[in-house]
């Protein structure tokens, strides 16, 4: 069945997927502010800026009109940066009808408040219709083609079936997971730790260092979104250990960039300022410490980050909260007994 799409956001993630569903035949607009992006985009089938070297469908149409985008799709997925999400929902809400699905790919958090992504989404009074799509999704690799896996997750059926119909494709495999919760959180949080590994890797550290720091990282982000109501299984699976993995392993993520830049002696700023595009894990970094200490939550590597980026703090402190703090049991939801017993 065909279908009639609406990608928000012009960055490289969600021309990729607009990319993806063009080829699949649908009928898919990419909404962006830039009215030269679009320009370019509809004239030369390219996004230069965050997909330079990737030829986009011919059918695949950019626009600066939200309104008409919005009221002509069936299925709408936001691909904006954090920092603007709220406001461009906010936009659409009154555009919605019940009917129409709505997908959220951003990894991050609301910067006003401890909100995630989806949980903006769910404050319009239209349409609950709604899911979260996450993965070990760089999207230069997506573009060229390259085998790729993604997680739709969803309480509704109708939801995840859409999101599979719409981008499933030779190079492009769409899992199904309801867990909204975890997969949500897992993209969100694994951005705090690519920083971390980006830093690691730029002093030159060997692979023991990095898997250790890979896998604490992981016992991290399971231990905060299990207080929150996700399931530690999805922790397991491509949300959760194959997104860790791809963005901290990688010189194609963004916060692996900004900690690599950090790790070769530049301040945060220069950072930043040097990637061009947003790095999510720099403002979710201070809203996961923050809610870290009011829950009591264990997270090591995520406070001593916070401290070597915004209290000037040593880079011995990071590594010794690793190597002495408290935590003794290796797998994170094993009962003391199943570890007393091993």
């Amino acid at each position: 069945m065909k279908h009639s799409v609406c990608v928000l956001g012009g960055g490289s993630f969600g021309t990729a997927l607009a990319n993806i569903m063009a080829k699949n035949g649908h009928q898919v607009s990419q909404w962006m502010r830039n009215e030269e992006q679009v320009e370019e985009i509809n004239l030369t089938g390219l996004n230069s800026r965050y997909l330079p070297n990737a030829p986009l469908h011919r059918e695949l149409l950019a626009t600066s009109n939200l309104e008409q985008a919005i009221r002509d799709s069936d299925t709408v997925f936001v691909s904006i940066p954090s920092k603007s999400f709220e406001q461009v929902v906010q936009r659409i809400e009154p555009l919605l009808t019940a009917d129409k699905i709505l997908i959220s790919t951003t990894k991050g958090f609301n910067p006003n408040r401890f909100e995630l992504m989806s949980d903006v989404l769910r404050r319009n009074p239209i349409t609950q219709k709604i899911g979260v799509l996450s993965g070990p999704n760089l999207a230069k690799e997506i573009a060229a083609g390259q085998m790729t896996g993604t997680v739709i997750a969803s309480a509704d059926d109708q939801v995840r079936r859409r999101v599979i119909e719409l981008l499933k494709s030779p190079t492009f495999r769409v899992y199904e997971n309801k867990d909204s919760k975890g997969v949500e959180l897992a993209g969100a949080l694994k951005n705090i730790y690519a920083i971390v590994c980006g830093l690691a890797k730029a002093l030159n550290v060997g692979e023991n260092t990095m898997s250790m720091i890979m896998t604490r990282s992981l016992a991290e982000m399971s231990r905060f979104a299990v207080h929150f109501g996700a399931n530690p299984m999805t922790f397991l699976g491509l949300a959760g250990m194959g997104d860790l993995i791809a963005t901290c392993t990688s010189p194609l993520s963004r916060n692996y960039r900004v900690g690599f830049a950090i790790g070769s002696g530049h301040n945060l700023d220069e950072a930043v300022g040097g990637l061009g595009e947003v790095a999510e894990g720099v403002n979710t970094l201070k809203m996961v410490v923050d809610e870290a200490h009011k829950h009591g939550l264990y997270m090591p590597l995520a406070e001593g980050l916070s401290k070597l980026l915004f209290e000037n703090a040593q880079l011995e402190s990071l590594i010794g909260s690793m190597m002495t703090g408290e935590q003794k049991w290796d797998v994170e939801f094993a009962t003391n007994e199943e570890n007393d017993n091993v």
